[in-house]
């Protein structure tokens, strides 16, 4: 089995800060004395990613995601823990780890305000050390994908949004990096930047292999993009895993929707299905089946449908939950514990896999 390209372990990092006391007075005050307090941005996380993956790393305002995506970079040290992206220690190899990793962060700008977007992709490529013959080929790769050929002359500041966050993109890969870290890279954008940006990343993913760590607000990016959630809350890690399983997590909110032929009186019952488990809601010509944990698989119960109703079962939909309330479930119930740590994120994450393939 290959060796995983980042591991993380136990990470933590802490942030020593003050409160500022108010007014003229307390101002002077704090020359004098502080009184300092310890945040805990990252509390013992630990995952593993393969080459290859594409995985969504999500939470909310300051949950912890950007400063662990400043560690594994190299731009911060951890308080404590273990960190390796490729064999490297960020931190440790920063010179050698930069070389070979790509970042975009979607606040921050790696291209010079005053020069044209193509004079910045070229000075980038001379800083990574790529020969002037193959940053022109890459830009015009980047321009038949991205489409950023017209504006390349245009100079950064008179970009718009989403022309400069193509340009960011082909910045962090212009020396080819096999990992690339993205930091809300569509935030801001209008659908239609967001979906070609979100385009590109599916293909550089598919057609090169690079391993893509995404952060965003954008839960519907998540679900297009990446198989696997990390959850971050409060600096810990609350849940990692494919998003079956994240889906699994709140399996009591699937309906099963069979529409009929005939209406249903509101005094029909059951009789014949099973009821295990499962809420049934007759309403005219559609029967709706809500499931939850004890409740057959949606085959079972599908299958018994077909059998009772016959010819007179006209067509069947699934209602899935919604990413963002399960999130939000997932939320709450790390609200609630005080004792969550990586071993209990592990099993949290295997048994909702085993019931998503169940289902």
């Amino acid at each position: 089995m290959s060796e995983p390209l980042i591991r993380v372990s136990k990470l933590v990092k802490d942030f020593k800060t003050y409160d500022r006391r108010p007014g003229l007075t307390g101002a002077m005050l704090d020359l004098f004395h502080r009184e300092y307090k310890t945040l805990r941005a990252v509390n013992e996380v630990s995952f593993q990613i393969e080459r290859g993956e594409m995985v969504g790393y999500i939470g909310a305002n300051g949950a912890g995601k950007s400063t662990t995506l400043k560690i594994l970079c190299g731009i911060l040290f951890p308080t404590s823990g273990e960190c390796t992206v490729d064999g490297r220690v960020p931190w440790k190899n920063r010179e050698a780890h930069v070389q070979r990793i790509g970042a975009v962060f979607g606040q921050r700008s790696q291209l010079w305000w005053d020069l044209a977007a193509g004079e910045s992709l070229r000075l980038i490529g001379r800083i990574y050390g790529v020969p002037d013959d193959k940053v022109r080929e890459r830009i015009d790769e980047f321009d038949r994908i991205l489409d950023i050929g017209e504006f390349l002359k245009t100079p950064v500041r008179k970009l718009s949004l989403g022309q400069k966050m193509r340009c960011e993109l082909a910045a962090s890969l212009i020396h080819e990096p096999q990992i690339v870290f993205l930091d809300e890279p569509t935030i801001g954008l209008d659908v239609v930047a967001k979906q070609a940006i979100r385009e590109f990343l599916r293909r550089i993913n598919r057609e090169r292999g690079v391993t893509m760590i995404l952060t965003t607000h954008d839960l519907r990016e998540i679900e297009e993009l990446c198989k696997r959630v990390l959850i971050i809350d409060k600096g810990k890690l609350v849940f990692d895993g494919t998003l079956e399983g994240l889906r699994a997590e709140a399996v009591d909110t699937v309906e099963l929707h069979f529409r009929l032929s005939h209406t249903l009186s509101a005094e029909w019952k059951p009789d014949g299905l099973p009821v295990r488990g499962i809420e049934w809601k007759p309403a005219g010509a559609e029967l709706v089946a809500r499931l939850s944990r004890t409740a057959p698989t949606r085959a079972e119960v599908i299958r018994a449908a077909l059998e009772h109703f016959g010819a007179a079962l006209l067509d069947i939909a699934i209602e899935e939950p919604q990413i963002e309330a399960i999130v939000q479930r997932i939320y709450k119930a790390s609200a609630e514990s005080t004792s969550l740590n990586f071993d209990g994120v592990a099993k949290l994450a295997r048994e909702a896999r085993t019931n998503a393939e169940n289902r």
